[in-house]
């Protein structure tokens, strides 16, 4: 199977791993909680850009990049709560927020690029 070559998906995977590197020192005792839903919200981004790509039509893949912007947006609030709660320190997702919405940015350009293509 052929990887996915877009610098968006990238961006999304080096995402999903800073997410997963910040969340090994959570408590143990969010194991099962926030560590695991700041994961699954972290690499769902990237698997919905390469599984919208890789369905091959303007549609499917409109349809996962906007599954991709809420997964997104699922990680920044897994993110802020567990600063807001105290699992992680204060400031230490200030990187992490600032390419997430780099990445907002690249898929709402995408978006719209493709909706536009498709109006045509």
């Amino acid at each position: 199977m052929a990887e996915v070559r877009s610098y968006r998906w990238q961006r999304a995977m080096d995402l999903a791993a800073a997410a997963y590197e910040l969340s090994r020192a959570y408590p143990r005792d969010e194991l099962f909680g926030l560590t695991s839903q700041t994961r699954r919200a972290a690499a769902s981004i990237a698997a919905n850009i390469a599984e919208g790509y890789g369905r091959s039509t303007k549609p499917a893949y409109l349809n996962f990049l906007r599954i991709a912007q809420g997964s997104l947006k699922e990680l920044e609030t897994h993110l802020i709560l567990a600063e807001r709660i105290g699992v992680t320190p204060s400031g230490s997702i200030d990187g992490l927020l600032g390419d997430a919405d780099e990445l907002g940015r690249m898929l709402n350009s995408l978006i719209s690029k493709l909706r536009s293509h498709a109006a045509r």
